[in-house]
Formats: structure tokens, sequence, C-alpha cells
């Protein structure tokens, strides 16, 4: 059986956890195609998996990596209209795609619902496999590296300004960590709607990054209270939206900077899953809590043209080679980065 070179872990743990190991590649579907990775991005649930979390048990040993570019070099019977050999990325929820939740467009809603490299393997190896349904094919300048650093990130900050916020032009939005993968991502959309956006950071340096971004106001949030700011730049008012992916004490001040009608969007939990807040501010100010997970795979193809056109562009804060996995991961860990990370096979 022809092997390939991944990184795994065999257990649930932190980084030293992950090895560098041979691994049979793996073997397809009538449906499925054979990606050969070029890139792989990493994402902050790379290291919740490698943790384990709650209730969920994944295939040991295992790959991760949701964010995948490259090429397909092999493609089963029934995998239709799939080029060979061109530049691809890989959309990263695996659904059904025929119950009513995938046929409307919300796939991450589909009772089968997986995302590459949690549920199931993904692209911390030279190859991956995927359904044929989950292939974008992708054109244009830029390097498979930039590619990579699209598909989870720039699908779930779409999913949450313009599915579920649904910002309008002119409306203020505040972006939570404007200096991580989905936080670059979100800048960016909030400002093609049209959007005056506030978002915070961690460090001077990225301060000047954000700015660059198109962000209208930053604020590190190391330097100055984040709420009372948000308040002083809307005159006491608030923001419309607020996006919001950390979670804990976090969620709870960011309610606090909404405007009334205000709507709040989460979809991550890094500095927590509990939180607490007073009921009676959320609805005397009528006040909305949204929930947000992933996106559809129609909404990242409308997400790639953006791309291909020039209107969006991803950000890249660091390439490694795959077996500096282990270095990769405790950077993004440890919030140095701005942008994406990208492993390279």
């Amino acid at each position: 059986m022809a092997k390939m070179k991944a990184v795994v872990f065999k257990k649930h743990g932190t980084t030293i956890e992950l090895e560098e190991a041979y691994v049979p590649i793996p073997e397809i579907g009538k449906k499925d195609v054979l990606v050969k990775v070029k890139a792989c991005a990493l994402n902050h649930l790379d290291l919740w998996t490698l943790a384990g979390m709650p209730g969920i048990k994944i295939s040991m040993p295992h790959i991760l990596g949701c964010d995948i570019a490259g090429e397909v070099v092999e493609k089963g019977k029934k995998a239709h209209g799939i080029p060979l050999h061109k530049p691809v990325i890989v959309a990263p929820g695996i659904s059904c795609g025929k119950c009513a939740y995938c046929k409307s467009g919300w796939d991450s809603l589909c009772a089968h619902y997986e995302i590459v490299g949690f549920q199931n393997n993904g692209g911390y190896a030279e190859y991956v496999k995927v359904p044929a349904r989950n292939i974008i094919p992708i054109t244009g300048n830029l390097g498979m590296e930039s590619w990579a650093a699209v598909p989870l990130v720039f699908l779930t900050a779409w999913h949450i300004l313009v599915t579920r916020a649904a910002l309008e032009k002119k409306e203020t939005v505040l972006i939570q960590a404007g200096g991580s993968g989905i936080g670059s991502a979100a800048i960016q959309i909030a400002k093609l709607l049209g959007a005056r956006v506030i978002t915070t950071v961690g460090s001077e340096e990225k301060v000047k990054r954000a700015k660059a971004l198109g962000a209208d106001f930053v604020i590190n949030y190391k330097l100055k209270d984040f709420q009372a700011e948000v308040m002083r730049l809307t005159q006491s008012e608030g923001v419309d939206v607020l996006f919001e992916h950390i979670g804990g004490p976090i969620f709870t001040q960011s309610v606090l900077c909404l405007k009334k009608k205000g709507r709040i969007v989460t979809c991550g939990a890094t500095a927590g899953r509990t939180v607490s807040f007073d009921l009676r501010y959320l609805y005397t100010r009528q006040l909305s809590v949204i929930g947000s997970y992933m996106g559809g795979i129609s909404e990242l193809q409308r997400i790639v043209r953006r791309i291909q056109d020039g209107r969006l562009r991803p950000v890249i804060d660091q390439i490694f080679s795959l077996r500096e996995a282990r270095q990769a991961l405790n950077r993004m860990a440890s919030r140095e980065n701005f942008g994406k990370i990208i492993l390279k096979p």
C-alpha cells in the first residue's frame, strides 16, 4: 500500500502529541477525489480537536487541517466535472447535499455535517480524500499558500456578517480580534458591505496592519478598555453589529457594546464556552443574540469570485513546512500571528 507523509496525533493533548509519520494514502470512493495538498492553513479548531472536545470521538491516529489548497490527482467513477491537475480549494464542510438544509444553502445544519480535519482526516499531509462536491476550481494570480488562507475563515466570516447579521451599508460593526485569521477576513467583508469597522487587536504592530486592511478604528485592548473606547467612538450609542468569536468574559463585555436593537453574532468560544449577563439588559434594549456555524458551499463560491476579482484578499502571517506543524500551532496558540499561518507539505 502506497504511503504518504503526514503529521498525526495518537491521543488528545497539547502540540507535544504531534508526530511525523508515514501513513497510507487514502482510498477514494466513487464520489470522492484525492487531492494533492499544496498548502494547508491552520485554525483554532485544530487546537480544539487536538485537545479533544466533550462528546466528540475521532479516529486515531488523526490528521488535522481544515483549509486546503492543491490539485485533484485522482477521482472516483461518479466524480463528474472535476478537473485533474488544476488548482482547487476544498470547501471544509462535508454534508449530504440532498436534505432541505443543503439544498437551501444551509449545509452546516445538515444532520450529517462534518468538517475536514475535525471529524475527518485533513490537510496536514501530502494527500487528502474529500467528496467531489467539495472541490472548487480557482484561477488568478494568487499562490496556493494564499488560497489555503481562504476557505474556513472567509466562509465563517461571510456567513456571520452577510447571512446571519445581515450587516448593512453605513452600519457600525465591532470585530473582535482583528489580527486573527477570521478577524482579518471579517474586516474586509464588512468594508466590502460598506460598514464602518471598529476592531480590537493586542499590539501596536497589529493596529497598523488592521488599519491597512481597512478598519476605521483599531483598539489595542491591552492598552485601553475596549468597551469604553467603543462607547467613546460611537458617542455612547454602541455598535449595530458585534462579530464575536472569543466567548467567556469577552462575550459578556461585548454585549454591553451594542446599541439598542443591536445584534451580536457568535461563532466561537476560545476563552470559554459559558457566559452570563443580565437578561433584563437584553430584553429592555431589544438586543439579538445570534449563533453562527461555518456556512455553505454556495457562499464559499461567491467568496472565491470576489477574491478572484480582487475585492477580497487572504492575509498570510507566516509559512512553515509540514514538519514544523508543532511550531506553527504554538505560534497561533500564543496569538502572535496576524492573519493565517500556512503549512506546506
